[in-house]
């Protein structure tokens, strides 16, 4: 599944983002509560199922 950010940025379980240690496979629900967007630096709750 793919998740989209208030400002566009769409993370893609099957890619994850190596870049902050999250590797591909990692399903949303085993992101970090922590986990910030990369562009934009808000919270999983700014995220929405596409």
């Amino acid at each position: 599944m793919k998740y989209e950010c208030a400002c566009g940025y769409v993370y893609d379980e099957a890619i994850g983002e190596p870049d902050l240690g999250i590797v591909a496979g990692t399903i949303w629900a085993d992101v970090p509560d922590d986990f910030a967007c990369p562009v934009c630096g808000l919270g999983k709750d700014a995220f929405t199922a596409i």
